[in-house]
């Protein structure tokens, strides 16, 4: 029937496709990764190290997610294949909307896929520890950096990503100064280093009476969380490091003692905090590690031979350094001025659809045009 015709092509062109993905993948040699792991596993002594046996499961998993998901890819196509030959035979137009559902899964799953190809850097499967601050601006920045808040977090729930505020300091009548969340999953910062930027709000503002239009500015800067595996030195005399009250929700023991943790590094002037834990201790050591993330990230990204050359950021949160522009009036768009993706549907954007923005940038940073 002529009404198949084009979901077969379509199909005829993702087979070559997913074969090419397997390769890509190397759903293979991650087999064969697998086995290996799961031999040392096995081993009677495998529990002695502990930080060693969490790293072998937590790749063994890793992987096999891989290829499980490449599976479930190879069976979809196979189910539309199938069921198109099926509406064929039986001459049943009625089938077209359930065999453009199955072709329209194929060609995104494989797209989705395809994407991941192209997160080769050597932190892109790791964590993501993500820090927002409001612009100048006063209430309508911290409202702004708030959204941003919550729009991450929409979007880390849609990919099945765990989302934990580790320290945020609320704003002076609504939204948010600062905050530092973690984003726990595979290739979370492979994704996620997209979005580091100054981002830009055009919109009415609902804090002023006389409904004027306001433009608003906050930053999103993201690094990757840096195992123990990875050494940095971080002397104890140059940090400084204050305990206070945590502020947010958490419970009456984190309310009612000074369990929450701030440490400056001296010789950079890079401050990191964090209140989320119960005890002073779970605090410092998470706290410790956004440090030795940060100091890392900063290192490599600006080539630099030591870790003592580092000053800290020093961009400005305002006009010019943005990376993407949020326009909620007189129209509505969202364009980020890097790979001039854009949409019109600010809402869904909002609500966490990002993905179209992040592939954008994967793509055009993989062609070397970024």
């Amino acid at each position: 029937m002529l009404e198949f015709d084009e979901y077969r092509r379509r199909l005829h062109e993702a087979d070559g496709e997913i074969r090419d993905l397997k390769q890509a993948l190397n759903i293979e040699g991650s087999r064969d990764e697998v086995a290996e792991l799961e031999t040392r596993a096995s081993e009677e002594n495998f529990w002695n190290d502990v930080e060693r046996s969490q790293s072998v499961l937590q790749r063994t998993k890793q992987l096999k997610d891989r290829i499980e998901r490449y599976e479930k890819l190879v069976a979809s196509y196979e189910d539309a294949v199938a069921l198109i030959e099926m509406a064929e035979e039986e001459g049943d137009a009625s089938l077209v909307d359930e065999v453009d559902a199955e072709v329209a899964h194929v060609i995104s799953e494989l797209e989705a896929q395809r994407l991941e190809t192209l997160l080769s850097g050597e932190y892109d499967r790791l964590n993501a520890i993500m820090t927002f601050h409001a612009g100048a601006g006063g209430t309508e920045a911290q409202d702004w950096a708030n959204m941003l808040l919550r729009m991450y977090r929409m979007w880390a729930g849609a990919h099945n990503f765990n989302f934990k505020i580790l320290d945020i300091l609320d704003g002076d009548e609504a939204g948010v100064k600062s905050a530092t969340v973690m984003v726990e999953g595979l290739n979370a910062y492979g994704y996620l280093k997209s979005e580091m930027g100054v981002h830009r709000l055009v919109r009415v503002s609902p804090f002023d009476a006389s409904g004027r239009r306001h433009t608003s500015f906050a930053s999103v800067e993201i690094m990757p969380e840096i195992n123990d595996e990875i050494k940095v030195e971080i002397r104890d005399e140059d940090l400084k490091v204050d305990t206070y009250r945590s502020s947010g929700a958490g419970g009456q023991h984190v309310n009612k003692t000074e369990s929450a943790i701030r440490i400056t590094h001296i010789p950079t002037g890079i401050v990191v905090a964090c209140q989320n834990e119960r005890s002073q201790h779970q605090n410092r050591e998470v706290a410790m590690t956004m440090l030795r993330s940060k100091l890392i990230e900063i290192k490599e990204r600006e080539h630099l031979e030591k870790i003592e050359d580092i000053k800290g950021d020093q961009k400005d949160i305002a006009w010019g350094s943005q990376i993407r522009s949020y326009v909620f009036m007189p129209y509505t768009m969202v364009k980020d001025h890097r790979t001039n993706f854009e949409t019109g549907n600010v809402g869904a954007v909002m609500d966490g659809d990002l993905d179209g923005f992040i592939n954008a940038y994967l793509k055009a940073a993989s062609r070397g045009e970024l």
